[in-house]
């Protein structure tokens, strides 16, 4: 395409300032003035390349599934697991929660955006309302896609088994890793604002509009799902037909609730063993804490740290910022709304990465299987933890950013939109 289609305005998703956006050339991209947030990217072959990115990684992810995945051996005893066969030990041990989440987050969901991806890229026409039920489908499952996250579990389970035996990759690795870095590339080229311009045009803004006011001060809204701009009033919007309003409704509330839930189950994750190592006969339960001490006897400090930020700084400062993002939402006084956004955007990011133990105990009980010598299980306090990094990651998604910039409107200026490079 030759040019970059777009609406001259849009609002914020993230902080509901109204902007203008400039024709942007290849490989620049907009960003909003206040809060930073990108609002549309240009990219070069914007249908081909999503397109092309999806389809190799869906290739690939087809060759992961076909071939061994990974490999150990200990005392002269194999064992090798396939993809597949992850979540099939966690259903054999009655642990089919982790099993379907395993699947679900890893293959299914990402797989599933792939095809999202190249049905809305492909110049063809869908029946019916098909492009909007799908583009919906897309950007809010995106954010459940933790191929990445499972990747950096398999590293951090290398290590843990390496002193007990001989560990190596299988056939389908490297297709995996492949897979990994395709579904990231496909959605970094998947400009959203752009993609539902081509889905459908947006509704046309039937008054006078302000640019460098928010939306809430004009008595508009922008669709969380298309980015549309719409009346205040108005809850359905007409382009996605997704339902919405001003401001998320109960957000702070529904945050609350949620951060609660996730405190009371963080503690008995942490004191109940998240899995089982039986070595001869013995069995050796494990908590969270108990494994970080065990990798820093055995020397492995770089991943030792990696586990216990990922599993237990990660955690309980998202919670604290959490709660601290609530606090000063609700607040009059006077605070520094660059930074808490900056606070809020590194809680949205980091959150889903605190997985990353559960996706540990995945692998390390699908390979370790070598009866009476050796086998692992997942046990009570890996449920929780997964439980707690789903509620946090839920609360973040609650949580309604434009809060924290609601209270500072009296000081907003007239400002242009800021134009970089991708």
């Amino acid at each position: 395409m030759c040019s970059h289609s777009h609406d001259p305005h849009v609002l914020c998703p993230q902080c509901d300032l109204l902007v203008a956006l400039p024709e942007l050339k290849t490989g620049q991209k907009a960003n909003c003035p206040r809060c930073k947030t990108s609002l549309t990217s240009r990219w070069e072959e914007p249908r081909k390349r999503p397109v092309g990115y999806a389809i190799s990684a869906l290739f690939m992810l087809l060759l992961a599934n076909m071939f061994p995945f990974v490999n150990m051996r200990v005392a002269g005893l194999g064992s090798e697991v396939t993809l597949i066969q992850i979540p099939r030990v966690m259903f054999d041990e009655n642990y089919a929660s982790l099993g379907s989440l395993f699947m679900i987050v890893v293959q299914m969901i990402p797989a599933l955006c792939m095809l999202t991806i190249i049905l809305l890229c492909i110049p063809v026409k869908l029946p019916g309302k098909w492009s909007n039920h799908i583009a919906r489908m897309l950007f809010q499952l995106k954010t459940w896609c933790m191929v990445e996250i499972f990747l950096a579990g398999v590293l951090v389970s290398f290590v843990k088994l390496i002193a007990y035996g001989d560990v190596g990759i299988g056939a389908s690795f490297i297709p995996y890793v492949l897979f990994c870095l395709l579904q990231l590339r496909a959605f970094q080229c998947t400009d959203r604002y752009w993609l539902w311009q081509q889905v459908a045009p947006a509704p046309k803004i039937k008054r006078a509009i302000r640019v460098g006011e928010s939306g809430l001060s004009q008595g508009l809204r922008s669709c969380q799902c298309c980015m549309a701009i719409l009346p205040a009033q108005q809850s359905v919007c007409p382009r996605c037909e997704s339902k919405g309003h001003a401001r998320r409704k109960n957000s702070l509330q529904w945050t609350i609730a949620l951060l609660v839930t996730s405190i009371m189950l963080y503690i008995p994750a942490n004191l109940l063993p998240i899995m089982i190592t039986q070595v001869l006969g013995a069995k050796l339960p494990s908590t969270i804490m108990s494994g970080v001490a065990l990798l820093w006897g055995e020397g492995s400090y770089p991943i030792a740290l990696v586990i216990f930020i990922a599993s237990i700084m990660v955690p309980s400062l998202k919670m604290l910022a959490i709660a601290w993002l609530c606090w000063d939402a609700n607040s009059n006084k006077e605070i520094d709304r660059e930074r808490l956004h900056l606070v809020y955007e590194v809680v949205e990011f980091v959150g889903r990465w605190s997985m990353i133990d559960v996706f540990v105990i995945a692998v390390l009980s699908a390979l370790v299987r070598m009866g009476q010598l050796m086998s692992i299980y997942p046990d009570m306090g890996a449920l929780l933890f997964a439980s707690v990094v789903i509620l946090t990651m839920f609360a973040a998604m609650t949580f309604d950013p434009r809060l924290i910039w609601d209270r500072s409107e009296n000081k907003t200026t007239k400002e242009h939109i800021d134009v970089g490079r991708e």
